[in-house]
């Protein structure tokens, strides 16, 4: 019995809870103004090797991508993604509340390229329609496919030849960096990015994303938009201490590497029982396709996972995600419970 439905089932890693406790009683200045997110912020600067940037801290995912939208656009411009972006499929509607529509271009494995985009562009022509402004993206996407140097690189080229902005949501940017084939690293974002989030929640985190901003024009008056959208926490040493013990030294990605690596480890044994996987994800989320028989048997073994959309009238694909706290014997066991495909 094991839940594989998400990869922040768990609370927090201990090392984190520990930092919590040693420090609970110390008085510190409010909303993020404290030595610890102030020592935080260096740390990412310093990760990122941008000492320009500025870094801000908000509790969730879908709070700080409302923030960087409505902070960044007028009222007149759009957000651009794949039809699985996050923003525009899992937010309920955050985005065009703010007033800014969400226009999207199908994308079989969950990636944004600059033909894509440019589709977007042109299919806004006039003052009657939105102008498309942000390309948004997410490292992993949403069906746990990873960008490239090169794809990324692409898509500047392509923001600067039509004067678009580009933020990468990173909920999962450490399964992104520590996955097979990546060639991304924290710095090659702060050159590539105008703003991206590291994410902490999805990570060994109770809680929370760090948000780096290199782009000038968006900086000004951001906590002005934070205030008043309630994403300025008044305890925000919470959110300092805890980014501070993941960077540090190297544990966000160690975290990172141990769900990639019992990912991978559930991937091999579904192929080694005659299962198919339409997407080939590097990360931590995989997705493969089992018939609704087999489904069942899991599921009343005592096994959740997502089911992430019919295939057929007989066959579903799956979404199972691992974590830093997935213990080997949950694969293994799962493995286990797993029969072999007789399709």
């Amino acid at each position: 019995m094991y839940s594989f439905r998400n990869d922040y089932s768990e609370g927090a890693h201990p090392r984190i809870l520990q930092a919590l406790a040693d420090t609970n009683l110390e008085q510190t200045c409010g909303y993020g103004l404290d030595g610890y997110c102030a020592e935080a912020a260096d740390l990412i600067r310093r990760r990122c090797a941008c000492p320009g940037a500025d870094v801000h801290f908000a509790v969730g995912g879908t709070q700080v991508n409302l923030l960087v939208i409505h902070a960044a656009l007028r009222s007149f411009e759009a957000v651009m993604g794949a039809a699985t972006a996050h923003v525009n499929v899992h937010e309920t509607g955050a985005i065009e509340a703010t007033g800014h529509k969400v226009c999207t271009a199908l994308s079989p494995d969950g990636k944004l390229t600059p033909a894509l985009v440019e589709s977007i562009v042109n299919a806004h022509s006039s003052e009657h329609m939105v102008a498309p402004r942000l390309v948004y993206i997410s490292d992993t996407t949403e069906i746990g496919t990873i960008y490239t140097k090169a794809e990324l690189t692409a898509l500047r080229r392509c923001c600067d030849e039509h004067s678009l902005l580009l933020y990468l949501d990173g909920a999962r940017l450490g399964s992104a960096l520590t996955a097979p084939g990546n060639d991304l690293t924290l710095p090659d974002l702060a050159v590539l990015c105008d703003a991206f989030t590291i994410g902490g929640t999805k990570n060994g985190a109770l809680f929370g994303e760090a948000l780096v901003l290199t782009r000038e024009d968006i900086k000004p008056y951001f906590r002005w938009y934070m205030k008043q959208r309630g994403a300025i926490l008044a305890k925000g040493r919470l959110l300092g201490i805890q980014f501070r013990e993941l960077l540090r030294d190297d544990l966000y990605f160690d975290l990172a590497r141990h769900a990639n690596t019992l990912a991978a480890r559930l991937r091999q044994g579904i192929l080694d029982k005659g299962y198919s996987f339409p997407v080939d994800s590097p990360s931590n989320q995989q997705f493969p396709v089992l018939p609704n028989a087999v489904i069942r048997s899991l599921q009343s073994d005592g096994y959740e996972f997502e089911l992430d959309h019919a295939v057929d009238g007989s066959h579903t694909r799956i979404r199972l995600v691992t974590s830093w706290a997935t213990p080997e014997t949950a694969v293994e066991d799962f493995l286990q419970s797993l029969p072999e495909c007789e399709d």
